[in-house]
């Protein structure tokens, strides 16, 4: 969602499933409307991927966070945490029912989640992750996503929230890393509560038809290393 939220501001694609269906049309739309092998998506080494993922946040935080990595089934553990956060590097899956990239190989979306958002956000994408692998059509995945919704999973508990503030990322085709910004999530609510995408406003975003959380996000000034990233257009 928040690479959607970026992207507009500055993306899931449907599998083609024939000539003439509805599926056909909305796939056109999108830039890679089939998915890639599963090693265009993985990195080249879990210690690579490793470094990636701690980038997300300040060392004060990533250090001693959780840190995942995309495996052939899923994701798995590749370093323990004891500060409650989790770090890792999310696919192009991460962005949306609706996003043209959704596909995207390319995509490299640092994260790290605090504990609340760890315990509630994260946990739907990680199932998605193993559903994707395993070669769920489409049109399942935004089933049983709609279910899992239905039923309260993905409910962002109170004060949940992330950073995404790493220089090595690539979020997609036409911002690639964007700039670093913390993001905050909410059960879908209306972007006027928060002041959001007003002229003047640091805050943005929001949610979409499909997706019942609504994520705030803030830029800030230095990536996770503590450079300055107001040189950024």
């Amino acid at each position: 969602m928040w690479a959607r939220v970026a992207a507009s501001i500055a993306g899931f694609a449907l599998l083609l499933l024939g000539a003439t269906s509805p599926a056909n049309a909305q796939a056109a739309k999108h830039a890679y409307p089939r998915p890639a092998s599963l090693e265009a998506f993985r990195m080249a080494s879990p210690a690579e991927e490793v470094a990636l993922a701690r980038s997300a946040a300040p060392t004060a935080i990533s250090a001693d966070a959780e840190i995942l990595v995309l495996g052939p089934t899923g994701y798995e553990p590749a370093a323990k945490g004891r500060n409650g956060f989790v770090c890792l590097v999310q696919r192009a899956w991460a962005s949306g029912f609706n996003d043209r990239e959704f596909w995207n190989p390319r995509n490299r979306s640092p994260i790290c989640l605090n504990p609340a958002a760890a315990q509630s956000v994260l946990p739907p994408y990680l199932e998605l992750t193993r559903w994707v692998i395993a070669g769920v059509p489409t049109d399942q995945l935004l089933a049983r996503t709609k279910a899992a919704w239905a039923k309260g999973i993905g409910a962002p508990k109170t004060g949940a929230m992330s950073y995404m503030m790493s220089k090595g990322g690539y979020l997609n085709d036409a911002n690639t890393h964007w700039h670093p910004h913390v993001m905050f999530y909410f059960l879908r609510t209306n972007a006027a509560a928060l002041g959001a995408n007003l002229k003047g406003s640091p805050v943005m975003g929001g949610g979409d038809d499909l997706d019942p959380v609504s994520v705030f996000f803030v830029l800030v000034p230095k990536w996770s290393d503590g450079a300055s990233a107001m040189d950024m257009n």
